[in-house]
């Protein structure tokens, strides 16, 4: 059975998918949120990209052909901006450290 033939990975994708745009679309009333409403926000984005990390681990880990195309698109896609997935998720870890940061002085 191939990679994407697996129900599991099929509907954690769709979920993965799902849930990251509704963060995105929740993301963009961040600046109206309260203190709570940010900490919270940022939890939930920082679950999300660890979820994401361990689903494209799998990518990486399987021998299935289609699994490491689709790593190497990713790649590919990223290297046009000149980044790699490693710093696609530093940077998240960054821009949501930094969000972290601003909240603590707004205490």
């Amino acid at each position: 059975m191939g990679f994407f033939d697996s129900e599991i990975i099929q509907q954690e994708a769709k979920q993965l998918f799902e849930d990251y745009q509704a963060l995105i679309k929740l993301g963009n009333n961040y600046g109206k949120f309260d203190r709570d409403g940010k900490k919270l926000f940022i939890e939930q984005m920082e679950a999300m990209m660890d979820r994401y990390r361990i689903f494209m681990k799998r990518f990486e880990l399987s021998e299935d052909f289609m699994a490491q195309m689709t790593v190497e698109q990713l790649k590919t896609q990223l290297g046009q901006f000149g980044v790699t997935p490693q710093q696609m998720f530093d940077q998240m870890h960054l821009t949501l450290e930094r969000m972290k940061a601003e909240l603590e002085k707004q205490v």
